[in-house]
């Protein structure tokens, strides 16, 4: 069986199918398999012409344009959801950091769940002075005995206030007097820095909704609820295949070889984006070990760096063709990157093919691999949004070109080493700046497409 090529004339066209999928749908989509839809997510494309090798992709073949390539990433992943069932997972609080929630997170419990002291002092009853009671009221106790009119009691932040109290009085609020009776400097107003019970949320209150994101503060408020698990989309589970003889894993480059550098960089950039990385495998250009690798692997995306061009030792193509893959995007309209490509190698299986440049091998990740593995981890798109530029950014005559740049006030100022195999650019940049083709001009208006750890904080996002 031959690959079979997509087309590129859909009549919907990419405005009909945007690439942001919704994180409701997303979910959805998890929970239930309604098992309608074509696994590629779209009518079978015709076949190409037969035959083996890079030539034999057809003559009309044309690159895809960047938007639409974008596009077809998220659909092929709303595709996998639609078409099999991925079922949430229940993961302890320790290791839910960046995954989406599969359900509401509703309150176990009251928050608080007693009435308790907002500030270390005194609670009091009825009216002042108070005689003070020789024990005082710490966090973590059982409810203290009742307060009688006319007593006080010390009491510690988060301490559960005894019945019967009237108020908590703040220690720089009262003082007491030689026969040891508490007297308030202000007046006491009934109920003030108590936190009552139920103040923040009533037991099966929503929290928050399905399709939130996992952030340090959602734990927090897990936590606080009273779980210990959370309901969550399970990461898509990715392999890495680096493809290359000429690639050295350590040392400095010598003898006609160089510095992988498309493995260090590759699996922490992954993860950033969702994913839970299973292996890294360094195959160099054997087409057999790369089919090999291919045909045996279970993650849910396989990207590959190198070899999608059609030198004599680009074996990604012929390797899919064997296969029987689907290409749904063979080149995109974007510099550097342009002959990046996706494939759809089983029913619930795609692969990424990066460039082996490395900055081309960024462009696929942020073009392909990132809307297919966010619409896999049901994760929310990105808000789009522009900044002028400080600077001219010359742009390919045809093409879209993504140029390193850096956030400076409320412009954006494109850096220099931004050529395909350089990283110095975007090891110092905030984001990629979308540049239409022709160039843009000091002043206009970009599109930006924010890098992770500008966006999420570091550590956050790298999870």
């Amino acid at each position: 069986m031959t690959a079979r090529s997509v087309r590129t004339g859909d009549p919907a066209g990419p405005a009909a199918d945007a690439d942001d999928l919704d994180v409701e749908e997303a979910l959805a989509l998890v929970r239930e398999d309604n098992g309608t839809a074509h696994p590629g997510g779209h009518r079978p494309p015709a076949p190409p012409p037969q035959g083996s090798g890079p030539a034999a992709r057809p003559e009309a073949h044309r690159a895809t344009p960047w938007p639409e390539a974008r596009a077809t990433a998220a659909r092929a992943a709303r595709a996998v959801t639609r078409g099999a069932r991925r079922a949430p997972v229940s993961v302890r609080l320790d290791d839910a950091l960046g995954l989406t929630l599969a359900a509401p997170l509703d309150a176990l419990t009251d928050l608080p769940s007693f009435d308790t002291s907002a500030m270390d002092g005194w609670v009091v009853a009825g009216p002042g002075p108070w005689a003070v009671r020789d024990e005082g009221v710490l966090a973590g106790h059982a409810e203290p005995a009742p307060l009688t009119d006319g007593e006080a009691a010390r009491i510690a932040t988060g301490a559960r206030v005894p019945p019967d109290t009237t108020a908590v009085l703040r220690s720089e609020h009262g003082q007491t007097d030689e026969k040891g009776r508490l007297h308030a400097t202000r007046a006491v107003v009934p109920g003030q820095d108590i936190r009552p019970r139920g103040q923040e949320c009533r037991s099966g209150d929503q929290l928050l909704p399905p399709g939130t994101l996992v952030t340090p503060a959602v734990l927090g408020l897990a936590a606080a609820a009273g779980y210990d698990t959370l309901t969550a989309v399970p990461r898509p589970r990715v392999e890495v295949l680096v493809l290359g003889d000429e690639l050295l894993t350590e040392g400095t480059p010598r003898d006609g070889l160089i510095r992988d550098a498309l493995g260090p960089m590759l699996p922490p950039w992954l993860r950033a984006l969702g994913a839970e990385v299973t292996a890294v495998r360094r195959l160099g250009d054997s087409a057999e070990a790369l089919r090999k690798a291919v045909t045996k692997s279970q993650a849910d995306v396989i990207v590959t760096t190198g070899g999608t061009a059609a030198g004599p030792v680009d074996h990604v193509h012929p390797v899919l063709r064997r296969i029987g893959a689907e290409l749904l995007v063979d080149g995109v309209k974007v510099r550097p990157g342009h002959p990046m490509l996706l494939a759809r190698t089983k029913e619930n299986q795609h692969l990424v093919g990066l460039p082996g440049n490395p900055l081309a091998a960024v462009s696929g990740l942020l073009t392909l691999a990132e809307p297919l593995l966010r619409t896999l981890a049901a994760r929310p798109a990105p808000e789009p949004y522009s900044l002028p530029l400080r600077d001219e950014a010359h742009g390919h005559p045809y093409d879209t070109r993504l140029v390193p740049v850096v956030l400076r006030g409320d412009s954006a100022v494109p850096l220099h080493y931004n050529g395909p195999a350089m990283l110095r650019g975007i090891a110092a940049a905030d984001a990629l700046a979308v540049v239409p083709p022709g160039g843009a001009r000091p002043g206009q208006e970009a599109e930006l497409l924010d890098l992770p750890w500008a966006s999420a904080g570091i550590g956050v996002c790298f999870t």
